[in-house]
């Protein structure tokens, strides 16, 4: 059964005298419990679709349906809202704060959406812990290794139990080894929680770990 439904999904941008069109009536179905690789060469948009289904950014045209949602009617706030309960981002750069510890960037979440303190720190602890990160939870991101702090980042997309993944060339800032157990750990959250996750991605070992993989070209999706 479908979760993720994108249909006719056009976005352009203009640069300088000229409009770039960067996908043209893209349509895309994901099952829940599915994990979709996107792949495709450097600077196709696969950054801008990730952005569009998470609703990061509003679309020129096009339907997007997360369960029963549709996102592209909601107004800012209340996309802001589904955005922060219902989807994890993770990142190549995990955007960490640095002045915050690892449990403190990883309930920030919770904080925003004004969870209480203690239970957003107890929920971001059983989060960082489940990611074997539990003894790093007093150390700041220029303490921890890269793969440590992009797993505090998939702690902070995953604090708030959302329903579905989106990540973004998560392993490309990592060595071969360290994103190889990343890719364990994506995979294995994935199932653990049953995420509808799209991973966009260089990497196609990572992508043949997938249940699907999609070629981004041309500003259209076609099987892999």
């Amino acid at each position: 059964m479908s979760f993720l439904t994108a249909t006719n999904l056009n976005k352009s941008y203009q640069v300088g005298t000229q409009r770039l069109h960067v996908l043209r009536d893209l349509s895309l179905t994901v099952d829940r419990g599915e994990m979709v690789a996107i792949v495709g060469a450097s600077g196709v948009g696969k950054s801008t679709l990730l952005h569009l289904l998470g609703g990061l950014d509003r679309m020129d045209s096009g339907v997007i349906h997360v369960g029963d949602t549709d996102i592209g009617g909601l107004p800012e706030d209340a996309l802001t809202t589904f955005r922060n309960r219902h989807v994890g981002f993770v990142f190549q750069f995990h955007h960490l704060l640095p002045e915050f510890t690892a449990l403190e960037n990883a309930e920030m979440p919770l904080r925003i959406a004004r969870v209480r303190t203690v239970d957003a720190r107890a929920r971001a602890m059983a989060v960082l812990e489940r990611l074997g990160l539990a003894d790093r939870r007093a150390h700041r991101p220029t303490m921890l290794s890269g793969g440590e702090q992009q797993r505090v980042a998939v702690a902070r997309a995953l604090v708030t139990e959302p329903s579905m993944l989106l990540a973004d060339e998560p392993t490309g800032n990592l060595d071969e080894r360290t994103a190889e157990a990343l890719h364990a750990l994506l995979r294995e959250m994935h199932r653990e929680r049953q995420l509808s996750s799209v991973i966009a991605t260089h990497n196609m070992q990572l992508a043949r770990s997938c249940d699907r993989i999609m070629r981004l070209e041309g500003g259209h999706l076609v099987q892999a």
